[in-house]
């Protein structure tokens, strides 16, 4: 039971985001992100075109791929990372 809590606390998941040109965008995309149920934070980057978001619990990857594309930006991957 521990290992199942754990996995859930701090899990961290990288979108890969195309379109993100500035800063402003990288906001945008934080923002909407962050505004999501159980996501904790969001580290995003224009210049990478990604995004690390930290959950405090189960989210599904369409609802972020949902929030981002709500912005107008396209999501290129979602993988879950360490």
């Amino acid at each position: 039971m521990s290992n199942d809590i754990e996995k859930e606390i701090g899990m961290k998941k990288k979108i890969t985001i195309e379109g993100m040109m500035c800063g402003g965008c990288a906001k945008s995309v934080k923002e909407a992100l962050e505004a999501v149920e159980e996501v904790k934070e969001a580290v995003v980057s224009h210049e990478e075109g990604t995004a690390i978001v930290e959950l405090a619990g189960d989210v599904s990857d369409d609802t972020l791929e949902t929030a981002v594309e709500d912005k107008d930006f396209v999501v290129t991957s979602i993988d879950d990372i360490q």
